[in-house]
């Protein structure tokens, strides 16, 4: 069979864990990206209740899915940024704590760590597991970034800063893959704007910065990339060792009215001014026959999450079409050459 094929439950978090497997089954997945926020996975519960992993497997076995990764993207994001009161919108409350920015960041890395003990947990505990799980467990998320409000270089900006801003990911992070380590588990970052890695060059020195470590690496979503106009399948060959996790995304550009730019200005998204906008997969402006390509070309297996964001058209609709579009374009890569048989 081709790779499986899961949903992201970030966008369904106002959903029970139950609900969006009834959901999920219906409109055709194989299982669920689990996100650390709504009911659908606690890391405080996994890590105090060894009941807790065991209940999150059997409601998913009992809709016949099943699970390889987990997402932190929100506490992620508080360990390098320089943090405000949209933070608290978005931390559960005892890492915002007082809102003092150090706190918080320190707060959100010592959960990230936790993060990754309470993935091996949820992962030791799927059954009918091998010794050896034939994908690796995966936690996906941001990091977050001290520079990202510099990008534009006014006041001017020179290398020097933002150099600065990679050393302190770097200071921050390494700490926390060790703790990735430690438990057999890969951080994967979602390459997006307002993270310390945001296209293919900032992506460079993120990885450097962390000198390498074995357990960084990178939640593949194109539709991140293609509408800054970052080579969005040159991303795949340029790490191919570190497409820890795949993302289907879709995004058009070039469908605003010209009255805002690549930024997004202040506009909320499903505005007809933009300039670009996510969208269903398969109804956008990223090539996913080449993306196809590439992954089988560098070898990844995983699974194929859709990250399902459309303002534009009803979720349910949406998710399930985005389930058989994603089984379409998917296929397994040749195990034999095809002129091989000519000389027999």
């Amino acid at each position: 069979m081709a790779r499986p094929v899961t949903l992201f439950t970030g966008q369904w978090a106002d959903l029970s864990l139950d609900v969006v497997c009834q959901k999920a089954k219906s409109f055709g997945y194989d299982g669920l990206e689990l996100a650390c926020w709504g009911d659908h996975f606690d890391v405080v519960q996994a890590l105090k209740d060894d009941n807790y992993v065991k209940t999150r497997w059997q409601i998913l076995g009992d809709h016949g899915l099943t699970c390889f990764a987990i997402s932190a993207h929100l506490v992620g994001q508080a360990t390098c940024d320089l943090i405000d009161e949209r933070h608290k919108l978005i931390l559960p409350p005892e890492i915002w704590g007082n809102g003092d920015p150090e706190g918080v960041r320190k707060r959100a890395a010592k959960r990230m760590i936790e993060t990754a003990q309470a993935c091996r947990k949820l992962m030791d505990a799927k059954p009918g597991r091998k010794k050896k799980d034939a994908f690796p467990a995966v936690v996906n998320g941001f990091t977050g970034s001290s520079i990202w409000h510099s990008i534009y270089a006014f006041p001017p900006t020179d290398q020097a800063y933002w150099e600065k801003g990679f050393v302190d990911f770097g200071q921050r992070w390494k700490p926390i893959l060790d703790g990735f380590e430690k438990v057999n588990v890969n951080f994967a970052l979602e390459v997006h704007p307002t993270e310390i890695a945001f296209d293919i060059a900032s992506a460079y020195p993120a990885l450097e910065a962390v000198k390498g470590h074995k357990r960084f690496g990178f939640n593949y979503d194109p539709s991140h990339l293609g509408y800054q106009g970052v080579d969005y399948v040159k991303f795949i060959r340029s790490f191919p060792k570190r497409i820890f996790h795949v993302h289907v995304k879709d995004a058009w550009w070039g469908h605003g009215d010209g009255t805002v730019g690549v930024f997004g200005g202040h506009t909320t998204f499903a505005d007809p001014r933009r300039y670009w906008d996510f969208r269903s997969p398969g109804r956008g402006d990223i090539n996913f026959e080449e993306i196809i390509v590439a992954l089988n070309d560098v070898g990844y297996q995983g699974p194929l999450s859709v990250e399902w964001e459309d303002s534009r058209m009803d979720r349910e609709h949406g998710a399930a079409e985005a389930a058989a579009f994603v089984r379409k374009i998917d296929f397994k890569p040749s195990n034999i050459a095809f002129d091989a048989q000519f000389d027999r």
